[in-house]
């Protein structure tokens, strides 16, 4: 797709109203849309945003994102940026504000979350993004963003069992993942493995 295709694209965007119940983002060009997410999913977001203390960081549930230099916005499920730092109002946030983005897996976001957001955020030089996977159990959390555009990505990669604490540098707390819970009856899958 070329720079004008995009710039149309994310213009097309800027208008689009996805069906009601549905959310939809741009991912290099690409509208995606999803159904609403899981009863899992939401209470893993909210037990999240609650481990992170509100006096230093402002946490974001859903919040569209811009990234320079993509024809993306996508729509993390949190974004957490130190307090006071972002604009006052506005449908997008840049990325270059952002601390931390979290996405939790759903059962049909699981190539995305751990492909193509990856690269996204990393060449929106995001710090540190985690994914948490109640498909198989576990968090991924990534940092050290590296390169620009389709050469973007993570060069830390540390995998957590749900159960075990996982230290998030980026944002100096440890995240109790004992509470999250697990999608049943989801076939399991094989990333990250295969993404590095």
């Amino acid at each position: 797709m070329t720079a004008v295709d995009e710039r149309g694209m994310a213009d097309f965007f800027a208008d689009f109203e996805p069906p009601e119940g549905a959310k939809a983002e741009l991912l290099r060009g690409d509208i995606v849309m999803m159904a609403g997410p899981d009863l899992v999913h939401n209470r893993i977001v909210t037990e999240v945003q609650d481990q992170i203390p509100r006096t230093r960081w402002e946490r974001l549930q859903t919040q569209d994102v811009t990234v320079t230099g993509e024809a993306s916005e996508p729509v993390p499920d949190l974004v957490v940026l130190e307090a006071g730092r972002g604009p006052e109002s506005g449908r997008l946030l840049p990325s270059r504000l952002i601390t931390l983005v979290v996405e939790v897996v759903s059962r049909t976001s699981v190539d995305r979350d751990y492909g193509v957001k990856r690269l996204i955020y990393a060449a929106g030089g995001v710090p540190a993004y985690l994914i948490i996977d109640p498909v198989m159990a576990h968090c991924v959390l990534y940092t050290e963003p590296v390169g620009r555009g389709e050469d973007a990505d993570y060069q830390v990669q540390r995998m957590t069992k749900f159960g075990d604490p996982l230290p998030v540098g980026p944002l100096g707390i440890e995240l109790d993942t004992g509470s999250f819970g697990a999608y049943q009856g989801v076939r399991p899958h094989s990333w990250p493995s295969r993404n590095r």
